[in-house]
């Protein structure tokens, strides 16, 4: 349903001859395809149909247009995001099709690699374009956050945490596993009243209003974003909390003091990997001897993060700007080059994420007579569609994780009370 309506507002196409650069895109597509190992892919163009692999799932892709071919041939998964985006092709299944394509990852590079790299240069200079200085990093947060509160607001649920929830219990609402997952940081933290908290990335606030309103913390939360100040700032006044909370405008480098415990929500993604170990020497200076800090960051697998740093993907180019992906090897070894800093504890929530971007993209493609009510247009809309599907497809086959990592100054002496194991595949508590 929610396809249907989003496909309604295309421009209609009319099917036409392919011309001999297309017909050669789709000629080299297919030959790749033919690889496919694991589940079943049915691509069809005007009354033309292609199928490949064995198995479950069966995916099909309707080609709409056949600037399709080119585009994936030229770009990759770019190509394929952005012709997705102008509506040059659809997938029921956006999500399914992510997964299939993961699970066929030799087929998948393979796409990603020869004449498909001729585009990779380019993407790779606008990419340093957006480098995380501190006026680059306003730049780039303003890009993503700053595209209003009244948007957000549609498709999050009412804590308005943009950020991996932790399903507890399979029956949880997407709000109480957020708060579940803000109340599983505080544990780890073992924070009490009196804690002076500081916050690297303020969201709209929600992990604010739970340090300080449950469990009687001070926090002083830092953002770039100044439509997430405003309405933080709101809320943190609507809570009577503002004689405990401070949201500052501030950037991390110019932060001054020092804190009982320090926490950053998938802050660390905006950082840059040059600034890793910047980012981890002032955690380290802004902590007091005693302190700890709870680090929530989406990661890329070791093996894969050297590689990574070299190309700019879908999400880089269109949705975060100066993001990149960190792996928890890349994290531990910044973070020790640059501070006293040690890991205390460290879990693994990426299927939580996985189920987290499902209940986000069902929400924004619920609203999406809303969403245009804003402003937005339908290639704005596919582009966010694909986003949240290709992340949702890249947690599910653990392509991608999250993870929670308790790191201490020597000092530190509290226990770490955690909360019971994460059931199979994240949902679920341990019996």
């Amino acid at each position: 349903m929610h396809e249907e309506t989003l496909t309604a507002h295309l421009p209609l196409t009319v099917p036409r001859r392919a011309s001999t650069l297309q017909a050669l895109a789709r000629r080299l597509v297919l030959d790749k395809l033919a690889r496919l190992q694991s589940g079943q892919l049915r691509v069809s163009e005007a009354d033309r149909q292609w199928q490949f692999g064995a198995g479950e799932p069966l995916l099909q892709v309707e080609v709409r247009n056949p600037a399709f071919w080119p585009a994936l041939a030229f770009g990759g998964t770019v190509g394929a995001g952005e012709s997705f985006m102008a509506g040059d092709w659809d997938c029921e299944d956006l999500t399914g099709l992510v997964c299939l394509l993961l699970r066929n990852r030799p087929a998948m590079m393979d796409m990603e690699g020869g004449i498909a790299r001729l585009s990779a240069p380019l993407r790779a200079l606008l990419h340093r374009a957006r480098r995380n200085d501190r006026a680059g990093s306003r730049r780039n947060i303003a890009a993503h956050y700053d595209l209003g509160n009244d948007f957000y607001r549609l498709w999050l649920d009412e804590t308005l945490m943009y950020s991996s929830a932790v399903f507890e219990r399979p029956d949880m609402t997407l709000a109480e596993a957020s708060t579940a997952k803000l109340e599983r940081i505080c544990r780890k933290l073992a924070l009490k009243p009196g804690d002076e908290v500081l916050e690297i990335g303020t969201g709209w606030g929600g992990f604010a209003l739970h340090a300080a309103g449950r469990h009687g913390c001070r926090v002083t939360s830092l953002t770039l974003s100044r439509e997430q100040l405003e309405l933080a700032r709101e809320r943190v006044a609507a809570a009577g909390l503002a004689d405990r909370v401070e949201v500052r405008l501030c950037d991390y480098r110019d932060q001054q003091g020092q804190f009982d415990k320090l926490v950053s929500i998938e802050m660390v993604e905006a950082v840059g990997a040059e600034h890793l170990e910047t980012y981890f020497r002032q955690c380290g200076r802004l902590l007091k001897p005693a302190g700890a800090m709870l680090l929530q960051a989406i990661t890329i697998a070791d093996q894969r993060y050297e590689a990574a740093l070299k190309e700019v993907d879908f999400i880089q180019k269109h949705i975060f700007p100066g993001g990149f992906l960190p792996s928890v090897t890349a994290l531990a070894s910044a973070m020790t080059r640059a501070c006293d800093l040690r890991t205390v504890h460290l879990e693994d929530i990426g299927p939580h994420y996985a189920e987290t971007l499902a209940r986000w993209r069902d929400n924004f493609l619920g609203r999406l007579d809303a969403v245009r009510g804003l402003g937005f247009d339908t290639r704005f809309i596919r582009m966010w569609h694909f986003y949240l599907s290709y992340c949702e497809g890249g947690f599910r086959e653990r392509d991608l994780g999250t993870v929670q990592m308790l790191l201490a100054k020597p000092g530190w002496r509290d226990p770490v009370p955690l909360g019971g194991p994460l059931g199979p595949l994240g949902l679920g508590a341990a019996p």
